[in-house]
């Protein structure tokens, strides 16, 4: 499947290494993630180059592109909320996933959308098992 990982990166990093154990997984069960780069510690140089309109315009059409988004939200993101609002837009399958301790905007908790999934984890590994699970029964 072609996946839309999105995660913050602006917001806030101190959940990078879980993004990127994610992302690896991910890409180990054979999908494409043309966001894996957003995983990587580098991102914001690399990221610093760009236009704004052009980083719109490339994640959106990845978006449209993409089969699903899976969204990483323990760490609020306003492009995140963003993404996710534009995904359910266009009818795509959202899943959001957070730590459990986390506290999740309320927005995205108390949207009925039924293509919105949200999964609550407590380590990575859960996580992991949990995105799988979701994308096989899809």
């Amino acid at each position: 499947m072609n996946l839309y990982f999105a995660c913050s990166i602006t917001g806030g990093r101190e959940f990078e290494p879980v993004y990127q154990e994610i992302v690896a997984a991910l890409m180990a069960d054979g999908h494409e993630i043309p966001t894996s780069h957003l995983v990587q510690s580098e991102v914001m140089e690399k990221e610093r180059i760009l236009v704004p309109q052009d980083v719109y315009e490339r994640d959106v059409n990845w978006i449209k592109n993409c089969d699903v988004l899976i969204a990483e939200v323990s760490v609020p993101s306003h492009g995140v909320g963003y993404e996710i609002g534009y995904a359910l837009t266009i009818q795509k399958p959202v899943l959001c996933i957070h730590k459990k301790e986390r506290r999740v905007s309320k927005m995205i908790t108390g949207n009925p959308d039924q293509a919105l999934t949200i999964q609550e984890y407590s380590t990575v590994e859960e996580a992991i098992a949990q995105t799988l699970t979701y994308l096989h029964n899809l």
